[in-house]
């Protein structure tokens, strides 16, 4: 019985994390389950799995689940708490899926406690890739990607010489805009925004997918998953989200990994590394269904967010933490109608031209950029809203 710590579990990737567990009950158990302030489906996932621990980040969330809990787990309270659970003696494995940066810490924690670790995070990489990559060499942690692109190309890679790669393909979507131009793209809603035609995820990365912003940031956290430099990353866009990525190699073979667009696949198989159990979908690919498999290129002038990011990634250093923080900034205003869609391109593009960047060489810079980029992108989106 394997013990899994699930960071984020009422969350998208989180809520998935927990049905893969329930299909394979005999194999693993929840240990630890936490959240920000979703205690009603923390109170569900409590009754339903009997977690050791249960933590809830949110001070106010937190006091509320303590009137109405009467299970038996030790409650703990507050965002600190993600990096004492996951040291426990009764974790195995820590699956972090909480979203921004804080899924630095824990992740490192997890890294230093020596437990098996699977990634759902990508700030954690795009801002502090530097140290946790660190810490991984020297604690002889592999880092399971559990995004369905990284997934992707580190199935594409194993049994392989990473020597021997010439290219990483990373596969996107094109999200709900694909093919818009800029003017079409002008008076676009959140409820326009959300309406992603291949996968069911929450807000932010939904969001992240109108604007590619996700693959921004997937293009940098290839970079440190794999050690691959930004030139020989190439995003191409796959609308059916058949092909999750492939891993050109020097002597023009490409490895690619397919399958249907279900977040559990990629889950289970970072629980299950390297041993395969059947699809907890119960669903194959159908190829008499499928005509075609559909490629085009990005289109990265309408979608700025890839240019940015191949920026922010080759400025080095904090590069990174200003690109995430700033488009984070720019999402929660545009959510709050304060800004256009257009908009958030523009805030974090004014961010980065006004970034100099720093090294990242502790915890406490990335955090300290992290505010300076957050200062920085208000900034601009004050000026927008005058």
């Amino acid at each position: 019985m394997k013990e899994i710590a699930v960071l984020g579990s009422t969350g998208s990737i989180g809520t998935q994390t927990m049905d893969v567990i329930r299909l394979h009950s005999d194999l693993f158990h929840a240990a630890v389950i936490a959240a920000h302030k979703s205690i009603d489906k923390l109170q569900e996932q409590a009754a339903l799995f009997h977690p050791y621990a249960i933590v809830i980040t949110d001070e106010d969330a937190g006091k509320k689940f303590l009137e109405t809990y009467n299970g038996d787990a030790d409650v703990l309270i507050g965002e600190a708490a993600l990096s004492e659970v996951v040291k426990r003696d009764d974790v195995d494995l820590v699956l972090v899926a909480v979203v921004g940066i804080t899924g630095l810490l824990p992740t490192l924690e997890a890294i230093r406690a020596g437990k098996e670790l699977a990634l759902a995070n990508k700030e954690t990489l795009v801002a502090g890739g530097a140290l946790v990559l660190e810490e991984a060499k020297k604690n002889h942690t592999l880092i399971r990607p559990v995004d369905s692109e990284h997934s992707a190309i580190f199935q594409s890679m194993i049994g392989q010489d990473q020597k021997g790669i010439h290219k990483i393909l990373l596969t996107a979507s094109g999200g709900p805009f694909r093919g818009r131009t800029r003017e079409e793209l002008a008076q676009v809603t959140v409820a326009d925004a959300m309406k992603h035609p291949t996968w069911n995820m929450g807000t932010k990365v939904t969001l992240d997918s109108a604007t590619m912003f996700n693959k921004g940031l997937e293009v940098i956290e290839a970079h440190w998953l794999f050690g691959v430099d930004y030139q020989d990353i190439e995003v191409i866009v796959q609308p059916q989200s058949l092909i999750h990525s492939m891993v050109e190699y020097v002597d023009g073979t490409i490895m690619a990994q397919i399958g249907l667009p279900d977040m559990r696949l990629p889950i289970q198989f970072a629980l299950t590394y390297p041993d395969r159990l059947p699809s907890p979908s119960h669903a194959f690919v159908d190829w008499n269904e499928i005509a075609q498999i559909l490629i085009a290129k990005p289109d990265m002038k309408v979608f700025r967010s890839l240019k940015l990011a191949y920026e922010a990634g080759e400025m080095g250093g904090d590069g990174g933490v200003a690109f995430n923080a700033s488009n984070e900034e720019a999402i929660r205003a545009f959510i709050a109608g304060k800004i256009s869609f257009l908009s958030i391109f523009d805030v974090v593009e004014d961010t980065l031209s006004h970034w100099s960047a720093e090294p990242v060489v502790s915890y406490d810079s990335v955090l300290s950029s992290d505010r300076k980029a957050r200062a920085l992108a208000d900034a601009f989106i004050s000026r927008k809203c005058l």
